[in-house]
């Protein structure tokens, strides 16, 4: 599903117009990456959270040449599933 699926999927579960529907995703989409750049956690309860983690400097592969090179250290962003999201989704997958 894409963005604009979403959105269609929004809008009829919640009978809003899509463009109202589109400001308000667009809106908790940027939240959410302003608050991740500050460094803050993002926690929606029983959906999950949004993180920035570090991830250390390793070692790796130039695809094109075979050689070793450094990748190093950087700041990403993390999600975690809640507990609710994770058992709606292992209960979905049982038939």
């Amino acid at each position: 599903m894409n963005k604009t699926e979403l959105i269609d999927k929004v809008s009829t579960i919640t009978g809003v117009p899509k463009q109202t529907i589109s400001t308000v995703i667009n809106g908790v989409i940027e939240a959410v990456i302003q608050a991740v750049c500050a460094g803050e956690k993002v926690q929606i309860i029983d959906f999950g959270s949004f993180e920035r983690r570090k991830r250390k400097e390793r070692d790796g592969r130039s695809p094109k040449t075979g050689d070793k090179i450094v990748i190093p250290e950087a700041d990403v962003p993390a999600f975690s599933a809640g507990k609710a999201f994770k058992d709606r989704v292992n209960e979905s997958g049982k038939s």
